[in-house]
């Protein structure tokens, strides 16, 4: 009985709406009104289908649009998807006062926590409380979607294929419109910078997300029990996505994807995760031993980006004449030395923009450089985090890094079928190599990437706490839907 109510309010609903459109037609002379069975489709699969909604932010995310000329930036449809998530999740965890405790307790839930405990105490003592805010509230509707209730949709193992998959075959036509809108102009790596617009703001972000579903797709080829025409198809997808990248010109992408492909080759030599903790921090140790040695070679490469992909990987080092480097440690300098002067709450949360130009030295400015906080930021997911959240804040950003290699390295050991320790390793892979990237750029304040980030921690998450220790991934009793 209730099936056949609620497909009578389906129908009702969409006469409605036809009827609204034709009155707006043919009195208002506007076709506007037409947009409203998108709106009321999309409100009715949040009342029926909430984990359709999640998969549909999933395939929109790389094809949403960010509009500028509001009050503040906003990436339409996905943002405006994620916020009524948000809401409704808050409404029903009030209503039904429970939620799977497994992944409330799991080590990288606990981590998120803490880090937004540290961002609301240090909105508070911000010196723009307002930006601060929307900060917070915005970083709210990326993580509940994408970690936490996408940990719940994870429950029916057939939603992570179909997760990635959509947010992939969103990509691809935007990969598509890209190479097509670079075609025109020659593929000069001049146009490469921005071609990908109004997807993506530019090739780095743009990049930064080719790479993680780059490891993403290449996990399918080694997927037990697909047939020869499917891994053909991943084949094509992840050539298309590997040229895609290649002409992105994006070099920090390129170095994550070199870091996810050593952390790979660790991981199949079996060298235990100590060892790789170890090496790690006397590699670091010896950087800032040696630091002025280094920065001293690293200053007779005068090789500038260009489009010879050649001479775009020998600019990587260049510090002495690219633009583009030389901006980037400008804003890690600024970072730094606001960073000094309030050391333990920061700035506040999303306030580096507006507060870093008065800390830059005319020495370090470049040509692209800015005094209006209309020009990004940090170029850090470490140092922008230092600046704007003191100490605390950036421990708690290197901590989440630390618990999601170690979760993920650990199911993988622990996993008792290969579905299972594919899909873990490759989404730890893709974080390690996003992480990486941060250090150069960061992105977590966009949906373009706080959805592929956060969802690949769901998946750890979720293979954690309900596949690993299953023979047969797809054996499940958990409910296909998100509760």
């Amino acid at each position: 009985m209730q099936k056949y109510v609620k497909t009578a309010a389906v129908y009702v609903i969409a006469a409605i709406c036809v009827a609204i459109g034709l009155y707006f037609m043919v009195k208002k002379d506007t076709y506007l009104a037409f947009a409203t069975p998108a709106v009321v489709g999309i409100l009715l699969l949040y009342m029926f289908s909430f984990d359709t909604v999640l998969l549909l932010i999933a395939f929109l995310t790389p094809l949403s649009i960010t509009l500028e000329e509001l009050s503040f930036a906003i990436s339409l449809p996905s943002e405006p998807l994620l916020a009524g998530v948000l809401v409704l999740f808050i409404a029903k965890l009030v209503y039904d006062r429970k939620f799977d405790a497994k992944i409330g307790r799991h080590p990288i839930s606990i981590v998120i926590y803490l880090m937004f405990i540290w961002m609301i105490i240090t909105t508070l003592t911000s010196q723009l409380p307002v930006v601060s805010l929307k900060f917070v509230v915005s970083r709210l509707w990326f993580i509940i979607p994408s970690y936490f209730l996408c940990a719940e949709l994870f429950k029916n193992p057939k939603n992570i294929n179909r997760f990635i998959w959509l947010y992939m075959f969103g990509l691809i036509i935007v990969i598509f419109y890209t190479i097509a809108n670079h075609a025109a102009r020659g593929f000069d790596g001049d146009s490469a910078h921005w071609v990908m617009s109004p997807f993506y703001n530019d090739h780095t972000a743009y990049g930064a997300a080719l790479a993680i579903y780059i490891v993403l797709c290449a996990a399918y080829l080694f997927m037990p029990n697909i047939n020869k025409k499917k891994k053909i198809a991943v084949g094509v997808v992840l050539l298309i996505l590997v040229i895609a990248i290649i002409l992105s010109f994006c070099r920090a992408s390129w170095i994550s994807l070199i870091a996810a492909i050593g952390v790979l080759i660790l991981v199949l030599l079996k060298i235990k995760f100590k060892y790789i903790a170890v090496v790690t921090v006397v590699l670091v140790g010896l950087f800032f031993t040696f630091q002025q040695q280094i920065f001293d070679s690293l200053a007779k490469n005068d090789q500038d980006a260009s489009g010879n992909i050649v001479e775009n990987i020998q600019s990587m080092t260049n510090i002495t004449t690219d633009a583009s480097n030389l901006e980037r440690i400008n804003r890690w300098n600024s970072a730094l030395r606001m960073f000094k002067e309030k050391p333990l709450v920061g700035w506040g949360p999303g306030t580096y923009q507006f507060e870093y130009a008065p800390f830059q030295e005319s020495k370090n400015k470049t040509i692209i450089s800015t005094n209006s906080g209309d020009m990004g930021n940090a170029h850090s997911e470490y140092i922008g985090t230092l600046a704007e959240q003191g100490v605390p804040g950036a421990l708690l950003v290197v901590t989440i890094v630390v618990v999601f290699i170690y979760c993920g390295l650990t199911t993988y050991k622990r996993s008792k079928n290969k579905e299972s320790k594919i899909l873990v390793l490759a989404s730890t892979l893709a974080l390690i190599g996003y992480y990486i990237h941060g250090t150069l750029n960061n992105f977590l304040d966009t949906d373009k990437l706080a959805v592929p980030v956060w969802s690949c921690m769901a998946i750890i998450t979720a293979i954690d706490c309900f596949h690993a220790d299953k023979e047969n991934f797809y054996d499940t009793t958990e409910p296909s839907e998100c509760q």
